[in-house]
């Protein structure tokens, strides 16, 4: 494989991952089963492999991955149109927009959350970012800090009450813009 062929497979492959598991859960929402899930996500990848644009920022890819899955999903339908078990267009258009929906309303929430950690102080902070790795068991990182796993458990808790906090009124203030 040629160095400009490599790259332009690393690009797409990068973009691709990111938007991997968002893709599938579309393409699921719209289908019957995870067979049929499956089945038009290898679609999908084929698809947006050949008619894959270098120019295209995460955004954009997205955008045209969905619009791609979007695609294969109604053709993959069309094709098995003669089964009872196919929802309808109308239902499928309506499960579109609404998953579109939660996922922009899913974004903002995450985007705020990740605004307020960023005003935690570094303490608190730190905090989170190590009781929240992946394995870390309450009790041991309790005793890291001198401190009773109930103790642990108290300072996480108020710090997960002032995240609700500055996060709701974060969205809140989003909405009166």
């Amino acid at each position: 494989m040629e160095p400009a062929d490599r790259d332009l497979h690393d690009q797409f492959l990068r973009l691709f991952m990111e938007h991997e598991e968002a893709l599938r859960l579309f393409a699921r929402s719209l289908l019957f089963s995870q067979e049929e899930s499956r089945e038009v996500m290898q679609e999908v990848a084929i698809v947006l492999w050949r008619k894959f644009d270098a120019s295209l920022d995460s955004t954009s890819f997205r955008r045209w991955a969905f619009g791609v899955a979007r695609m294969e999903v109604l053709s993959f339908r069309r094709d098995r149109a003669r089964d009872r078990h196919i929802f309808g267009d109308d239902v499928a258009q309506l499960l579109e927009q609404t998953l579109q929906a939660e996922h922009a309303a899913l974004q903002r929430e995450r985007n705020a959350l990740e605004n307020c950690v960023d005003k935690l102080p570094a303490e608190q902070r730190d905090l989170v970012d190590t009781a929240y790795e992946p394995g870390v068991k309450k009790r041991d990182l309790a005793r890291q800090l001198g401190c009773t796993a109930m103790a642990l458990y108290k300072r996480l808790h108020r710090i997960r009450l002032q995240l609700i906090e500055c996060t709701q009124r974060e969205l809140a203030a989003e909405q009166n813009l």
